[in-house]
């Protein structure tokens, strides 16, 4: 339900950009570096987070949009539900858990992380790197979330299910480019 009279009633996350296209190219650039550039965690372990902390936000767009893409790089769809009932009993590398801790304490409760919260990440073999990289993502997604519900964007049933060409497609575009190819930046 489009919360903004200009939007159509029930919008995309396009038709948002395209009334409000303010910061996007930057925006949509920083989508890239922190989702697609090489790094320590692999784009199925940053898509996770993306959809781990959109869930947590109960933002139903991006949870959606990001469990589809995290499940296209092999993340299996009774992990993402797993994670939102309970993340130590979640079917997920055991490595990865307090990561995800992290950045759920992070969006939740963020007055309230301290130095074992860290600690146990670096515990589990992690780079100051890669929390960096994981913190940022969480930014972003609670910064992205707040975007999505206050203009009343929903999911359609394209975000539900993996296709072939999800599949096929996946590798083929960026943030920005998929911004480009709808005349968006």
């Amino acid at each position: 339900m489009a919360l903004f009279p200009s939007l159509p009633d029930i919008p995309h996350l396009a038709d948002v950009f395209t009334r409000f296209p303010k910061g996007l190219a930057p925006l949509l650039a920083l989508h890239d570096a922190l989702l697609r550039e090489d790094g320590e965690l692999t784009v199925a372990e940053r898509e996770l987070i993306a959809a781990f902390v959109s869930g947590l936000n109960q933002c139903k767009f991006c949870a959606a949009s990001h469990d589809l893409i995290a499940r296209s790089y092999g993340v299996k769809e009774e992990q993402l539900v797993a994670l939102h009932e309970d993340l130590e009993s979640a079917g997920v590398d055991p490595k990865l858990k307090p990561l995800l801790a992290y950045v759920k304490k992070l969006t939740e409760v963020p007055v309230k992380l301290v130095s074992a919260d860290a600690q146990a990440v670096f515990k589990a073999g992690w780079s100051e790197e890669a929390l960096y990289d994981a913190v940022a993502i969480c930014a972003l997604f609670n910064f992205m979330n707040r975007i999505v519900e206050g203009t009343g964007v929903i999911p359609g049933q394209e975000y539900f299910n993996v296709t072939d060409e999800a599949l096929a497609s996946r590798d083929k575009y960026t943030y920005v480019e998929w911004a480009k190819g709808r005349g968006l930046i």
